[in-house]
C-alpha cells in the first residue's frame, strides 16, 4: 500500500491520500480525541503523540498537529496507523455514524430561502472542491442581515491564510453572484 502526502496551506496540517475511498460522501471533522471515538482510525491517529485533529474527505485524511511537533517525526507514525487500519480491513466509522457535512442548526430567515439556495450552490460547486484539494472543507452555517456564516474544517480551521480565503476569495465570489451578501464570517 502506498500513501501519498501533500502539504496544505496550513503548516499545522498534512493531507494523506491512501489511494482508496475514505468516506463514501461528505466530510467528517474530529477535532478532539473524544469526537474521534466515532472512528477506529481516528482514535488510532489520536494515540500518536502530537496529533490534535483528524478530518476525513472522500479520498483523503487531513491530520492536524498540536504545538511545535515536527512533521518529520510525526509522519511515520501517522502513515503506520493509516496503513495498519487499511491492511486490517477495519471499518472507518462505528456502526450508525454518518458524515457531518450537512450540519443541522443552520440559521436563516425563510424569506431568504432563494438567496441561501444560491449561496449553497456556489459553495458546493465552486468553493468546496477547491478547498478539498487543500485538505479542508467549508460549509454553510447561516445567513443573517447580509452576512454569510461558514464552518471551516480540516486544514481550513486555524489556517493562517483562511482570512484571505474568506475575504478575497469566497466573499468576493458570493458578492458578485448574490447582491444580498455583504460579508462572510467564520463560525466556531
Amino acid at each position: 500500500m502506498f500513501i501519498q502526502t501533500e502539504a496544505t496551506p496550513n503548516p499545522a496540517t498534512l493531507k494523506f491520500l491512501p489511494g482508496r475511498d475514505v468516506l463514501p460522501s461528505g466530510t467528517l471533522d474530529m477535532p478532539t480525541a473524544e469526537s474521534a471515538k466515532r472512528s477506529p482510525l481516528a482514535a488510532r491517529l489520536f494515540d500518536v503523540p502530537g496529533v490534535g485533529g483528524v478530518f476525513y474527505g472522500t479520498d483523503f485524511i487531513t491530520v492536524t498537529k498540536t504545538g511545535s511537533e515536527d512533521w518529520q517525526h510525526l509522519k511515520p507514525a501517522i502513515l503506520g496507523a493509516i496503513m495498519e487500519h487499511y491492511l486490517r480491513g477495519e471499518p472507518l466509522l462505528a456502526d450508525g455514524v454518518g458524515d457531518d457535512t450537512h450540519d443541522n442548526g443552520e440559521f436563516y430567515d425563510e424569506a431568504d430561502q432563494s438567496v441561501v439556495d444560491t449561496i449553497k450552490e456556489l459553495l458546493e460547486t465552486r468553493v468546496r472542491p477547491a478547498v478539498a484539494q487543500d485538505g479542508g472543507d467549508i460549509t454553510f452555517k447561516g445567513f443573517k442581515t447580509g452576512v454569510v456564516y461558514l464552518n471551516m474544517k480540516g486544514s481550513c480551521q486555524g489556517c493562517p491564510s483562511s482570512t484571505a480565503t474568506l475575504k478575497q476569495g469566497i466573499e468576493n465570489l458570493l458578492r458578485h453572484f448574490v447582491p444580498e451578501v455583504q460579508e462572510v464570517r467564520p463560525v466556531s
